[in-house]
């Protein structure tokens, strides 16, 4: 596990993209294709505008790059709170990126079938082979959850690498996310944390010798073959 720590966000962010860069052409190099699974929530959209950037949009092959979402929000494919349309706008859209390269959640069903079918639509673009993203992008609640891991909740438990739905108590409602043990699987993983606010969840995260996944649910994200890195500022790691 690889921490980087940065003065500004600005500096993350241009770290970050330049390690996607690499990532991808690696994969690609050596299997072909990027399978690249974003995260959501507001953090990461100056990184997706950075990659979509002239500085960066002709260093990586999007025509060979495939895009999956870790988690998503159980709402209409058209509502504001979806991971997948602030992607659309800041990342699909300027880089004219195929409808077919992206594999976005299918919310119009329930939540079990929406979850059901993201695994089956994930282990069909596999070839029914064992999963193994080439990149996943991650944040961190200040609860310590990441993606739609939430403290002490039933999805926690999972130990095949799926997706399930869960329930989200605290906003009442209901996530769709990737378990730990596929996350787990990624051939590279990172976290993007910036701000003073989250400084408690990393040093839980990161330093705590007692190990409570329960109430820190990020610390479940430990591959046995992957490498996982830490992108923050130094607010987010003051408590390190």
């Amino acid at each position: 596990m690889e921490h980087h720590i940065y003065k500004q966000v600005d500096e993350l962010i241009i770290a970050l993209a330049k390690t996607i860069q690499s990532a991808a052409q690696e994969a690609v190099a050596a299997r072909g294709q990027f399978n690249f699974v974003l995260a959501g929530g507001n953090s990461p959209r100056r990184l997706y505008e950075l990659l979509s950037s002239d500085a960066f949009k002709n260093n990586i092959d999007w025509s060979k790059t495939w895009f999956f979402f870790g988690d998503e929000r159980f709402v209409p494919a058209n509502d504001r709170q979806r991971n997948s349309l602030m992607a659309q706008q800041a990342l699909f859209d300027p880089l004219k990126i195929l409808p077919s390269h992206v594999f976005a959640v299918d919310t119009s069903h329930t939540p079990s079938a929406a979850a059901q079918h993201y695994s089956e639509t994930i282990a069909t673009h596999f070839h029914h082979q064992p999963v193994r993203f080439d990149f996943i992008l991650l944040g961190l609640g200040d609860d310590a959850h990441t993606a739609s891991l939430f403290p002490y909740s039933s999805v926690l438990q999972a130990t095949k690498p799926t997706v399930k739905a869960v329930f989200f108590k605290e906003k009442e409602i209901h996530r769709i996310t990737m378990t730990a043990p596929l996350i787990n699987q990624s051939r590279q993983i990172a976290f993007m944390v910036f701000g003073k606010n989250k400084a408690e969840a990393v040093a839980h995260v990161l330093k705590s010798s007692v190990k409570l996944p329960q109430q820190y649910p990020a610390q479940l994200i430990q591959p046995k073959s992957g490498k996982v890195q830490w992108f923050l500022d130094e607010q987010a790691a003051s408590l390190l």
